[in-house]
């Protein structure tokens, strides 16, 4: 498992792209849809890792209660579902493996309660 990303919860993900873009001089790497929302992910044109800039509007239904004034890590992994297994073995609460607005993910929890994503 490596850091993938961290996910920043934003009210405008156009103008927040463009401050990260215009203004700090990162560049926009990849851009997805969900549900009618865009998701910009941005970082420096020479990194592996950046944010990506998750529409508040998108997570209203939030099902996993994630708390969204704080951002999000979601670490990148080539088997899901090994990874989960290694996890819950270790006694880490996960969720299952599924499909969560076009991106294959599962989540888990710390000991204090903070959920952190794994995307495949």
């Amino acid at each position: 498992m490596q850091v993938g990303f961290v996910v920043l919860y934003v009210t405008d993900a156009e103008a927040c792209s463009r401050f990260w873009v215009d203004q700090v001089g990162m560049v926009e790497k990849k851009r997805e849809e969900a549900a009618g929302f865009v998701i910009p992910l941005v970082d420096f044109a020479d990194q592996a890792f950046g944010f990506q800039l998750v529409p508040l509007a998108l997570m209203q239904d939030n099902p996993d209660k994630l708390d969204l004034a704080s951002p999000s890590i979601c670490f990148q992994s080539a088997d899901l579902e090994a990874t989960r297994a290694g996890l819950v073995a270790r006694g880490v609460n996960a969720t299952e493996v599924g499909d969560h607005h076009g991106m294959r993910n599962f989540a888990f929890c710390d000991n204090e309660g903070r959920w952190f994503a794994v995307a495949g």
